[in-house]
C-alpha cells in the first residue's frame, strides 16, 4: 500500500471538500503517517472516511472531523496545548506539527504504547514537542494554564475542572453530546476570566471514558 498516495486521497477527497482551508493543517495531514497511529490490523482503514477503532471502545477520529476541530482552535506557533484522551497520539502530533508544545494525557496502556511508537517514528516531530502523560483524562491532567485544549472524544458536557485550565484567550475544542441530544463540535473560549462555548457543526464520535456526570440523588 502506498501510504503517501492514501494520505493524498484522504486530504483531497475528505478534508479539502469539507471547509478545511488552513493550509498548515492540510500539509500536516499529508505528511503525518496516519497508518502508524492505528493497530496493525486496521492499517488498511487508517485513511477511510470514518472513525477507526483502536480497541476498548476508543477510536481515531474521522479525518475531516479531526481537521475541522483543529482548524477551529487556530493554533499558533509556540502555544501550549493539552490533549485529553490522546489515544494513539495522532491529534497531539497534528497540534505539534502546527507549532504547539503539547501535553497528551491518556491512561490506556495499550494506546500509550501505540502512541509512543508512532510519535518516535522517523523524526516527524521536533524533539520534545509532545509529552505523553499517563493519567486519567478527566481527573489527571496537569493544571496548566494552556492556550489550547482538545478533547479527543465525545463528552456530555465540558467540566469546569477542564475549562479552568485554559489561559486567558485560550480555546477549547471537542465534541459534546448531552443526553437526549445530537452531538456537536464545540469551540470554547476564555475571555475576561469567563468561559463560554458555541456549537460549530454536527459531529459524533466515540465517548471518552470518565466524563459521564455523577448520577443525581433519587428519592
Amino acid at each position: 500500500m502506498n501510504f503517501a498516495d492514501a494520505r493524498k486521497w484522504m486530504v483531497d477527497g475528505q478534508v479539502r471538500p469539507n471547509k478545511v482551508t488552513d493550509t498548515r493543517i492540510i500539509e500536516a495531514m499529508l505528511e503525518l503517517p496516519r497508518h502508524l497511529f492505528v493497530p496493525q490490523h486496521c492499517v488498511a482503514r487508517a485513511h477511510a472516511d470514518e472513525d477507526v477503532p483502536l480497541g476498548h471502545g476508543r477510536v481515531l477520529m474521522q479525518p475531516m472531523m479531526m481537521a475541522r476541530l483543529v482548524q477551529m482552535a487556530e493554533v499558533r506557533e509556540g502555544e501550549t496545548a493539552l490533549v485529553l484522551g490522546a489515544g494513539s497520539g495522532y491529534g497531539a502530533a497534528l497540534l505539534a506539527r502546527l507549532g504547539a508544545r503539547v501535553t497528551a494525557v491518556e491512561n490506556d496502556a495499550a494506546l500509550l504504547s501505540l502512541a509512543r511508537s508512532a510519535l518516535a517514528d522517523g523524526g516527524m516531530l521536533a524533539p520534545g514537542s509532545v509529552q505523553l502523560v499517563e493519567a486519567a483524562p478527566a481527573t489527571g491532567a496537569p493544571a496548566g494554564p494552556f492556550d489550547v485544549i482538545m478533547l479527543e472524544g465525545e463528552v456530555p458536557a465540558i467540566p469546569a475542572a477542564i475549562s479552568d485550565r485554559l489561559a486567558e484567550g485560550g480555546r477549547l475544542i471537542g465534541v459534546c453530546r448531552a443526553p437526549g441530544r445530537s452531538g456537536a463540535a464545540v469551540l470554547g473560549r476564555r475571555a475576561g476570566g469567563a468561559f463560554s462555548t458555541n456549537e460549530a457543526f454536527d459531529c459524533t464520535t466515540a465517548p471518552l471514558p470518565g466524563f459521564a456526570p455523577e448520577p443525581g440523588f433519587v428519592f
